[in-house]
């Protein structure tokens, strides 16, 4: 098995091409359990001018952990202490020192090549890179017609409820400046925890762009998404935060009649 090790870079840009260059230091966070099969696909296509890598492992029993050293020597590995996708990327991003944080799934569906079209997004001005397998140029090749209605109607509740435009709602495949961390607050443990990150964006005003991806089908192993059961959990999310903008306009409402009045709130 070969090493993908990354050339010394001179100075503070990271050379993307021949043409481009970036000065922010990029952070990859990878949630893995049991991905050894796949990992050297993933490694494979990602691109030798990141900052770092950040593994989090999901108590693996496999050699995931291993796999992720041999090909890429100088990957942080985190153990994972909760369970779900959500704790996972949560302590990934809580690991990362990279300004830019993007998130890659260890399945192999995922091009990394594609990352050049997040970050180019973020330093041109967008706070958030969301990557959509429904916009222009986008694809999949790994969801069934059940899946894709499912993803069409959350979508577009979330859209009418919190004035978003997204043509895509439930994929992993996203970046964003370290900074928004701290102004969307994720909290969530599960899949749902890709609906909670684009609801949080809309309401905290950040400025988003899609980003054409494409998603191609697991190489190894069997998913551990199910449709029904994740689907009710977004939607659950989705009702929550609906019920959380409410209170919080009331309360926003109260204040300026509070003001209007004279009182002191």
């Amino acid at each position: 098995m070969s090493s993908f090790v990354r050339p010394a870079i001179a100075g503070q840009y990271r050379a993307i091409s021949t043409h481009l260059a970036i000065a922010p230091p990029v952070s990859v966070v990878i949630p893995a359990m049991n991905e050894a099969e796949n990992l050297p696909y993933v490694f494979k296509t990602l691109p030798d001018w990141i900052h770092e890598v950040v593994l989090v492992d999901g108590n693996s029993t496999d050699n995931t952990v291993d796999v992720a050293r041999e090909l890429w020597p100088d990957v942080v590995v985190v153990p994972q202490r909760g369970k779900g996708k959500g704790d996972a990327l949560i302590t990934g991003f809580a690991a990362c020192t990279g300004d830019i944080i993007v998130m890659v799934d260890a399945d192999g569906s995922a091009d990394g090549q594609e990352i050049v079209s997040y970050v180019s997004a973020l330093v041109s001005g967008a706070d958030f890179a969301k990557g959509s397998r429904f916009a222009n140029g986008g694809g999949t090749d790994d969801m069934t017609p059940i899946r894709k209605l499912g993803n069409w109607a959350l979508c577009t509740v979330v859209n009418k409820k919190f004035g978003a435009r997204y043509t895509d709602l439930c994929y992993g495949y996203n970046a964003f400046w370290r900074r928004c961390l701290d102004q969307i607050d994720l909290d969530c443990t599960g899949f749902e925890v890709e609906t909670l990150m684009n609801i949080r964006v809309v309401k905290a005003g950040l400025k988003v762009q899609e980003i054409p991806s494409h998603e191609y089908l697991r190489i190894h192993g069997a998913s551990n998404l199910r449709a029904v059961r994740d689907g009710l959990r977004v939607l659950k999310v989705i009702l929550k935060e609906r019920s959380t903008r409410r209170a919080q306009r009331r309360r926003t409402q109260a204040g300026m009649l509070n003001t209007g009045r004279g009182e002191v709130s």
